[in-house]
């Protein structure tokens, strides 16, 4: 239970939120979140009291039914509140209770603490495999959800909803705790923890959290000043996310030095994606660190929304998210961005409104590691140093070797590596330098793609032409769907070399 001290700190800190609402938000941040809360309103399901996910390719393929989702709901009850209609603080309160009751209440297990990410989830096993049986990150998902809930509107739910959620809170920082399993490094995840330990240490009565919550703060801090780049290097999904917690800290940290730090991360992030995006592609460009696709005008990713909170719908990466789009209950993050609004440095926002010229990246990420890209304005590509430290396999979300570009029938192309061993990669003007010793596979998708297209030496891809050198001892192609794998045994040194039909 609170403290008195804890109970009259929290009433005090509650008595003046700022109430985003509908009318207060800008253009275009009101488009996107009627549009997330169009879908949401579509996917209630009113006898289970949380939203069904959308059918989605990525479901479709695994053959999932559409289940009643968890974290997404609570993204959802944060839109109802804010838009605040008729029965909207009745069915959030609804809601919120769903989710509250699917938190994981088993202490000493690995998994306490955090939620079910839905209802009919089985019983994580005594060898349960953590990400497969349990997801540990909804703790802080569904913590920060409640946090900024607690911080804008607290006055549209119960006192009793209001303490269950501080309870909650409280419980998953102490799950997360005796886990043990987070690092700094884990970015996107290290900052929303960040900011949720500090909110359980000040406004859930934890005052023994505070320094402990601090030190984490400091580290992550100070693993982002080595290079002024974070460790979970440039995903259009997960950067997104860093944003979120990064709002968190520049809006809500409890100390002006949380603030501060907040602010500089936020600003420093956005300047680095600028630098890797290109406004006529509607794209970033590779390395990606983490990435679930590769054109962002076909997949709902966490960073598109909130450019499409500066962009209109025309010149936003995405603007239509009706299947085949892919990843669209991320959609449902829409409301958390719009609360906690876009600070994007002027100078970056010129770079997502209009493309700048071609030019080069070259940034440090950490040891070893250095993100190199070149982007022009019909085609981007990227490759990633790691000091032959990581490889990539079937089931990475890593992809050290991108090329995105503008196909003839005005779809985004791409070709990303999908295996490889331990590998370097640096791209330049003249095209991308690829080290590693064993095999390496790539796919390619571009409109009508065939094997006849292909062959050791040359990709003749619709738009774009590869040019390919490398001391390989074979060379295959296979068609997959709309795609085409190519692999290569046994390389050591392998060039790409990028032109335009014709050139």
């Amino acid at each position: 239970m609170l403290s008195l001290f804890a109970i009259a700190f929290a009433a005090a800190a509650f008595a003046a939120p700022r109430h985003p609402n509908i009318a207060s938000l800008s253009k275009n941040s009101r488009e996107i979140f009627l549009t997330a809360m169009q879908w949401g309103d579509e996917s209630y399901d009113s006898q289970a009291k949380l939203c069904r996910m959308p059918t989605s390719p990525q479901y479709a393929e695994a053959h999932l039914p559409a289940h009643l989702a968890v974290r997404e709901s609570s993204w959802y009850a944060v839109g109802l509140l804010l838009r605040d209609g008729s029965g909207d603080r009745q069915r959030a309160a609804q809601i919120l209770d769903t989710v509250l009751n699917a938190q994981y209440h088993e202490p000493g297990k690995p998994w306490d603490g955090t939620f079910r990410r839905t209802p009919t989830e089985p019983e994580p096993g005594t060898n349960a495999e953590m990400w497969r049986a349990y997801d540990p990150n909804w703790r802080e998902f569904i913590g920060t959800t409640f946090a900024l809930i607690l911080t804008e509107y607290p006055d549209r739910i119960s006192p009793e909803l209001r303490q269950r959620m501080i309870d909650a809170i409280d419980y998953a920082i102490a799950g997360e705790m005796k886990q043990g399993r987070l690092a700094p490094t884990y970015t996107n995840i290290s900052l929303m923890y960040g900011f949720l330990w500090d909110f359980a240490a000040v406004r859930g009565g934890k005052p023994e959290w505070t320094a402990q919550a601090e030190q984490w703060q400091t580290t992550t801090y100070d693993l982002y000043k080595q290079h002024d780049a974070f460790w979970e290097y440039n995903s259009p999904t997960y950067s997104g996310v860093d944003i979120y917690g990064l709002a968190l800290w520049r809006d809500n940290g409890f100390t002006p030095l949380m603030r501060k730090r907040g602010e500089e991360m936020e600003a420093g992030l956005w300047r680095a994606t600028a630098d890797l995006y290109n406004a006529s592609l509607r794209n970033i460009s590779g390395p990606f660190d983490r990435a679930y696709g590769m054109d962002m005008q076909s997949y709902v990713s966490v960073m598109g929304l909130w450019l499409r909170t500066i962009l209109d719908s025309d010149h936003a990466p995405l603007c239509n998210f009706d299947p085949p789009v892919d990843h669209v209950p991320d959609l449902w993050f829409a409301p958390l961005i719009v609360v906690l609004d876009t600070k994007i440095p002027p100078d970056a926002i010129a770079k997502f409104s209009h493309f700048p010229g071609p030019h080069r990246v070259h940034r440090p990420i950490a040891d070893q590691r250095v993100a190199t890209a070149w982007l022009d304005k019909d085609v981007i590509y990227g490759g990633e140093i790691t000091g032959h430290s990581r490889d990539v396999d079937a089931r990475s979300q890593f992809h050290p070797v991108t090329v995105q570009w503008q196909a003839p029938n005005g779809k985004i192309g791409w070709i990303q590596l999908t295996r490889c061993p331990p590998i370097d990669a640096s791209a330049d003007k003249s095209g991308i330098t690829i080290s590693a010793a064993g095999d390496v596979s790539f796919r390619l998708s571009a409109p009508n793609v065939a094997s006849a297209q292909v062959t050791g030496d040359q990709w003749s891809l619709p738009g774009l032409i590869v040019r390919v050198k490398s001391d390989a001892h074979s060379f295959t192609s296979a068609q997959h769907g709309p795609f085409l794998d190519v692999e290569y045994k046994g390389i050591t040194r392998m060039t790409l070399t990028m032109a335009r039909p014709g050139e």
